[in-house]
């Protein structure tokens, strides 16, 4: 494909991946998640994810960005839900592509990349939770 660069006059909102991985049997399940170890929220906890490159598909991001955080190696996620509120990242207009993934039992996890902790939770015990995370945390097991 020939590389084309086009200019829009108008702006255009971020796209990002997150990903919602639990472990574990029903009623014990436990939800995978990174501390970012930059702004914003440097510190506080966030589902793994990132921005999607340009030559990636929305899974290939998804699965990317999870291996990079927490050396956790899917080989596929399921697409969960968009997440698009207006003010949902204070760095930009951005909207995430919501994957999940469950597990028997935990992984071995290790943050790195941008993550400088990775850690399983379980669902009752959740910390405090970066951008929209909580919100999102909600609205899937709510739909489960």
């Amino acid at each position: 494909m020939e590389n084309m660069s086009f200019m829009y006059k108008y702006p255009r909102p971020a796209l990002t991946v997150d990903a919602l991985i639990l472990a574990g049997k029903p009623g014990e399940n436990q939800l995978l998640l990174i501390r970012r170890a930059k702004e914003p929220f440097q510190g506080k906890w966030a589902l793994p994810g990132g921005f999607v490159d340009m030559d990636e598909t929305l899974e290939t991001a998804c699965l990317r960005e999870l291996y990079e955080e927490t050396g956790l190696c899917l080989q596929q996620v399921q697409q969960f839900r968009v997440f698009d509120a207006i003010d949902r990242d204070p760095r930009d207009r951005t909207l995430s592509v919501v994957f999940y993934g469950v597990l028997d039992t935990p992984a071995a996890v290790k943050g790195s990349d941008d993550a400088s902790e990775a850690c399983w939770f379980p669902l009752g015990e959740l910390p405090e939770l970066a951008f929209d995370h909580r919100e999102i945390i909600r609205d899937f097991l709510a739909d489960r």
